[in-house]
């Protein structure tokens, strides 16, 4: 008898408006992913929260020329459902259920509220159905970057100086949360709060400027936080589980400079978009002691989190030779050029090998390894 090989479900899309660059992550993993490894179901989520089965898997999406990718119909309802002992993936074809396929564990590529912020965690804890990523809390306090900042502090990480304006208290008094942010040395960079892919925010020079950028990243979040520049390099680290018992592991750091001086930061522009606007390098030009010690912490952040799976850990270093956390990302860019599978490269772990990697940790969670 020949082995069943694992059925894994790729679930992208969303209702973020990080919908389009999951999609562009779906399509470098369903191009990279062992096909003789794991058996793949592809499923798309659309904007208003339909599931689809997906035909065609590996899509040449991208976030540059013409219209962004997105899943804008729905070809083949599904619905993920525990049946019996099983975890099924149906549709409803001339009105009679059908059960398409048993699912082992999903792979959700997403991004941004409804996805990554322990929403869709808890739905598929519910089910009792492996995932590859962080659970409940750690996925929701990856995703608040107020209630990150407390834990860091907590764990007795350093962390810059910020404000956070809540809707309510934006609602009774702007002039006064406007006064706290102004008390912050500029420039200032205002965010949503459960926001990603640098989605909402603004750099900010001048008290003049403050009302604009809160009200832009309000339309992303109500909450928003107001975060005061820090001096100093940008430095990222991946974090990746550990098998079993074993502990977390961490990449090589990776550093982001700009080198076009029409983005002010590393926005989603420079992010995406624009590829001559930011160099990244890795590993980072550091001493041998700073490296240790960066992977150290990224380690250190994780499990303060109590993270799982995969994460992006981001630093600031500055001139003293201080580290600052700036934050956590559960479900970091995944797409074969994103900082993360680029410093696990330079790690040793080629992009097919760390989608192996995360699955077989999702598959462990079926022996209560958790």
């Amino acid at each position: 008898m020949t082995e069943t090989k694992p059925r894994i479900l790729i679930l992208f899309g969303g209702q973020s408006s990080e919908h389009s660059v999951s999609c562009v992550t779906a399509a470098g993993v369903l191009k990279a992913i062992d096909r003789q490894r794991f058996d793949v179901v592809p499923v798309g989520i659309t904007r208003s929260g339909d599931w689809t089965l997906i035909e065609a898997d590996a899509q040449d999406w991208t976030l540059t020329g013409g219209k962004l990718p997105e899943i804008s119909s729905v070809t083949t309802p599904v619905q993920l459902v525990r049946e019996n002992d099983a975890v099924v993936l149906r549709t409803l074809a001339d009105s009679k259920i059908e059960n398409l396929h048993t699912i082992d564990a999903v792979f959700p590529l997403l991004h941004g509220p409804f996805g990554e912020d322990g929403t869709i965690q808890g739905f598929f804890e519910l089910n009792g159905v492996p995932y590859v990523g962080s659970g409940i809390a750690a996925s929701a306090i990856g995703m608040d970057k107020h209630f990150m900042k407390i834990i860091f502090e907590s764990a007795g990480f350093a962390v810059g100086p910020y404000e956070v304006i809540t809707a309510k208290q934006w609602a009774q008094n702007s002039e006064e949360c406007l006064h706290r942010c102004a008390a912050l040395q500029f420039p200032l960079f205002v965010k949503p709060a459960r926001a990603g892919s640098s989605v909402g925010i603004s750099k900010v020079d001048t008290a003049e400027g403050l009302r604009a950028a809160i009200e832009i990243a309000r339309a992303e979040d109500p909450k928003v936080i107001v975060e005061q520049g820090i001096t100093g390099r940008e430095i990222e680290c991946g974090v990746l589980g550990g098998r079993g018992t074993q502990p977390s592991r961490a990449s090589y750091p990776g550093e982001i400079s700009m080198t076009d001086s029409e983005h002010s930061f590393y926005d989603f522009e420079a992010k995406y978009v624009d590829g001559a606007a930011a160099h990244v390098s890795c590993p980072a030009e550091l001493s041998e002691t700073a490296i240790d010690e960066v992977r150290a912490l990224a380690v250190r952040a994780f499990d303060a989190i109590d993270g799982e799976g995969l994460s992006r850990v981001d630093f600031f270093y500055t001139p003293q030779g201080q580290w600052i956390i700036n934050e956590i990302n559960t479900m970091p860019g995944f797409t074969p050029s994103s900082m993360y599978p680029q410093m696990w490269a330079k790690t040793g772990v080629a992009y097919p090998e760390l989608i192996q990697e995360l699955i077989e940790l999702s598959l462990e969670r079926k022996t209560g390894l958790r």
